[in-house]
């Protein structure tokens, strides 16, 4: 198990935050990792994310939005939550300068993490990955969420379960296919937003997380090979 350090860090208008550093002794890659609307850093998800994420060298700063620090339930306003993201980008690079770094996050915080990096390229972030990218609210099928995308000038990894109603595949393949060789998606069959898969599927949700690990280690070392 790698060991996990505490941090903190400062948010332009946000004040302070909290964080988590999980860094295991082969780590190759840092990602910085925010966690989606409803449920914080420590959430089970994030926790065994990070663990898969470890095991297969990639570290992980994941760390609080200010609402979610002061346990408050409206999430802050876009200005704030993309600052959260630029500063968590800063303070993952300052913790482990010899790492290549990714960002992206859990639902919310992969979205946000994305429209950070539309409005102004992430310091020495190499790639974003989206855990459950949001395309659209439950029962309202929609893009308008993804045009940002469009801005984003660095490689893309898409992880989505068939089942996920917040993001149509009818819909999000078309979005991928537009922004070409920068958008990678990865399916995963019965899997719904959480990552949690049917029965029939003969798989474990542990095994899910477990691919999600594998599948953004393999995609980093890609675009690392491809600079």
């Amino acid at each position: 198990m790698a060991a996990v350090e505490q941090l903190r860090f400062g948010v332009e208008g946000g004040g302070e935050v909290s964080a988590l550093l999980c860094r295991p002794a082969n780590a190759r890659w840092l990602m910085a990792l925010a966690h989606g609307a409803g449920a914080g850093m420590s959430h089970p998800f994030m926790e065994k994310l990070a663990a898969e994420l470890a095991g297969v060298g990639v570290a992980t700063l994941r760390y609080q939005f200010p609402y979610m620090e002061q346990r408050r339930r409206v999430p802050d306003a876009p200005a704030v939550l993309t600052a959260t993201v630029v500063a968590a980008a800063r303070r993952a690079a300052e913790v482990a300068p010899g790492l290549p770094l990714l960002a992206g996050g859990k639902s919310m915080g992969g979205r946000m993490t994305s429209q950070a990096a539309a409005r102004h390229p992430l310091d020495g972030v190499r790639g974003l990955v989206f855990f459950g990218f949001p395309l659209h609210p439950p029962k309202q099928p929609g893009t308008k969420r993804a045009e940002h995308l469009a801005k984003v000038t660095v490689p893309m990894l898409f992880l989505q379960g068939t089942r996920d109603e917040l993001a149509d595949l009818k819909l999000l393949r078309p979005v991928c296919a537009k922004l070409g060789a920068r958008a990678t998606l990865h399916v995963i069959e019965t899997a719904d937003h959480s990552f949690h898969v049917l029965k029939r599927s003969g798989r474990s949700d542990a095994e899910v997380l477990r691919e999600l690990a594998e599948t953004t280690m393999s995609w980093a070392e890609r675009i690392q090979g491809m600079r």
